[in-house]
């Protein structure tokens, strides 16, 4: 990394000597000098400065009030003041306007040096946390989202405008839609986005723990609770909570959850005072909570609190259009996860995908040119890369082949574990099918 510093003092001979003592130090150093407050502002305001060395007393004004200033241009740069008379209270008012360190001239000289190596650390793994913040903002952006219909833009469209926000957002549309990844581009394209995104699928937790789960518990509060735990609402404080199939959620621990969007405060379970948290959610399902209310099995009052703002995302089959840009998409990112290269891919593949009626939408496509990428014969993905149910005609029967339906999904089944190297839970994942599923389908087709 090259460094940058900025030495201010209006001391010509110690600041030029300070500057030949930091270079020797550092080759790759750039040293600025200025002599008072204002020469230096000018300079942060053109260059982008590491760490500033300031003086406390200068012609123009107090180093330990210039700190609160410094930071203004600069927030990432650390600042260490040195004063000719260490004063206590000076060098804590200075540490809490956010100096890095107060130093005496003189008496601590050999650890100028000493502190500047940690002040650099410093700021080089701040920027470190920043690229990967930005990386991380752009891998959930709306950017990422991969589509060209009408439909999917007008929900992208909407998601960008609730995202500068803090209204709840409810998330409608079939399973595999996608609402855990619009729920992450809302939360990292809004002001809370250097705050936890935290999900909860609640159809994925027993009714007995998804209390605890939500609002944590203290030690005691139930059998096998040995230890205090913090809940996903304490969390994702300040940040967003994510709770995908709300329509799930038990009716009684729905009261708890409309208490804490309307006073911020819940109940731990086995606990009597409150704690408090600013939390934005983000709601999904794939059933219609409007009915659902008119029927009694969902909360009405919840309904309207976590429904300010909804956005519909459209299943595959309603924007089949987008499908070759998809599977140009997951292509390439498979390809790379499987350290292969990518391959051609050959229209007769596109359209076969195109007629699909893909009931598990994005996600069901997804594990389909996974599996493809297995079964891939040659360099270029065709008909023949498919899995077996793609070669199953409307009766139910094997067609465009000459092997029988058995034997091409025997044949499916030993390349997917091949791949997974035996491994049968990933074998069962790629396939779609039950573990238990998958130990019957070897035992019947006599799979080593």
């Amino acid at each position: 990394m090259h460094k940058k510093i900025l030495l201010i003092d209006d001391e010509d001979k110690l600041r030029e000597l300070l500057a030949r003592i930091i270079q020797f130090e550092w080759e790759d150093l750039e040293v600025f000098q200025a002599s008072t407050l204002k020469s230096g502002y000018l300079i942060l305001k053109t260059k982008e400065i590491d760490v500033v060395l300031c003086d406390v007393k200068l012609p123009d004004g107090n180093g330990v009030e210039a700190v609160t200033e410094i930071k203004k241009y600069q927030a990432q740069s650390e600042v260490i003041l040195m004063t000719a008379f260490g004063q206590i209270p000076d060098g804590v008012q200075a540490i809490k306007n956010g100096a890095f360190d107060y130093i005496t001239k003189g008496d601590d000289n050999n650890k100028v040096i000493p502190l500047l190596h940690k002040a650099f650390e410093k700021v080089e793994l701040v920027k470190k946390l920043i690229k990967l913040e930005e990386k991380v903002g752009k891998k959930y952006s709306f950017d990422q989202i991969i589509g060209d219909s009408k439909e999917i833009h007008n929900a992208i469209n909407l998601g960008k405008k609730v995202s500068q926000t803090d209204a709840s957002v409810l998330l409608l549309g079939e399973t595999g839609t996608g609402k855990e990844v619009f729920a992450q581009a809302i939360h990292y394209e809004s002001k809370r986005n250097s705050k936890s995104f935290v999900a909860l699928n609640c159809s994925a937790v027993s009714k007995d723990l998804l209390e605890s789960e939500m609002f944590g518990h203290v030690a005691g509060s139930f059998t096998g609770a040995t230890k205090d735990k913090k809940g996903l609402f304490e969390e994702a404080n300040d940040g967003t909570l994510f709770l995908d199939e709300i329509g799930e959620m038990p009716l009684e621990l729905q009261a708890k959850l409309l208490r804490v969007l309307e006073t911020g405060e819940f109940l731990k379970v086995g606990e009597t005072t409150p704690t408090k948290v600013n939390v934005r959610l983000i709601a999904a399902t794939n059933r219609n909570l409007e009915q659902e209310a008119e029927e009694g099995h969902f909360r009405e009052d919840l309904y309207y609190r976590i429904s300010v703002f909804t956005i519909n995302l459209p299943a595959l089959k309603d924007r089949k259009s987008d499908i070759p840009l998809l599977i140009e998409h997951f292509v390439k990112v498979n390809a790379a996860k499987m350290n292969v290269q990518i391959p051609k891919v050959e229209q007769s593949y596109i359209d076969l995908l195109g007629k699909h009626n893909w009931k598990g939408n994005v996600r069901e496509l997804k594990n389909v040119i996974e599996r493809s990428l297995i079964l891939i014969e040659g360099n270029s993905l065709d008909e023949r890369s498919l899995p077996y149910e793609f070669s199953i005609d409307d009766k139910g029967t094997a067609s465009g082949t000459k092997m029988s339906l058995s034997e091409i999904e025997r044949k499916h089944i030993q390349k997917v574990l091949a791949y997974t190297k035996g491994n049968k839970a990933e074998a069962a994942r790629l396939l779609e099918i039950g573990v238990a599923t998958l130990y019957r389908k070897i035992e019947e087709y006599k799979i080593s």
